[in-house]
């Protein structure tokens, strides 16, 4: 098996110094479907430079939630909502979806219930995996 780090950004544009840096990850194989690992990213753009190598990808695991903190860069996002997650299932796509580091944190603005919907109203449903 290959891992692959890949680009991610956990917040706005700059923010770096102050979250720090953070990485994605592509597991490749001969024998196995490539799955991505987003991690904690936010920048959808990052996800289009990975779909323009990778895609299409076998499983998507997406780092969702919509992660805000109403003290910190304005509240812009921390991490994918629901929407850009549809949006970046399109982009790599992705035959799966597991949903992940969506709930049990304050921070969060979105769940489950967010997640379907958004992939309902992009015609994706089909492809999440809740995996619990």
């Amino acid at each position: 098996m290959t891992v692959t780090g890949l680009p991610a950004r956990h917040g706005p544009a700059g923010c770096e110094p102050i979250t720090g840096d953070v990485v994605g990850f592509m597991l490749t194989a001969d024998d196995l479907p490539p799955v991505y690992v987003s991690g904690d990213n936010a920048a959808l753009d990052h996800v289009k430079q990975i779909a323009e190598r990778f895609a299409p990808v076998d499983t998507a695991i997406l780092f969702l939630g919509g992660a805000r903190m109403a003290f910190a860069f304005d509240g812009a996002l921390l991490t994918l909502d629901s929407a850009q997650g549809a949006e970046a299932t399109k982009m790599l796509g992705a035959r799966r979806v597991v949903p992940a580091h969506y709930d049990s944190w304050a921070h969060f603005t979105e769940g489950r219930n967010e997640i379907q919907a958004a992939f309902a109203d992009a015609g994706l449903a089909g492809r999440l995996d809740f995996a619990r």
